[in-house]
């Protein structure tokens, strides 16, 4: 069985899609960029500032279908631009303790201009 997964402490979907399903244990969060849930406007700041909001928003979604970030076991985080990687990952790294699976690309564009999106798996 899915399940939907919704909480008003992430940011309201845009477009034709879920914040989050959870099926057969696995859930499967659609990728978040830096919008402040409350306001639904975009924080338009450095990547440091871009990538502790998106964790926020990850972290929101986790606790409203009952995950944390050690239940989680695949990352995938588009930049864009390379030259973030190291103050990205300095973020990341506090978060993702458990070292889950990553993929991490370079993004010609994101939305918003965003400079960092991050999608996630968890499972329990």
């Amino acid at each position: 069985m899915k399940q939907v997964i919704y909480t008003d402490k992430a940011p309201e979907p845009i477009g034709p899609y879920s914040q989050a399903y959870k099926c057969a244990g696995t859930l499967y969060c659609s990728g978040q960029i830096a919008i402040e849930p409350s306001t639904g406007e975009f924080v338009n700041g450095n990547i440091q500032e871009q990538t502790q909001k998106v964790i926020e928003n990850i972290e929101a979604l986790l606790t409203a279908a009952g995950y944390s970030f050690e239940d989680v076991v695949k990352t995938t985080c588009y930049l864009a631009h390379m030259s973030d990687f190291s103050t990205f990952n300095s973020v990341y790294a506090k978060y993702f303790t458990s070292k889950p699976a990553r993929s991490c690309v370079a993004a010609k564009e994101l939305p918003k201009n965003a400079l960092v999106e991050i999608e996630v798996i968890a499972y329990k």
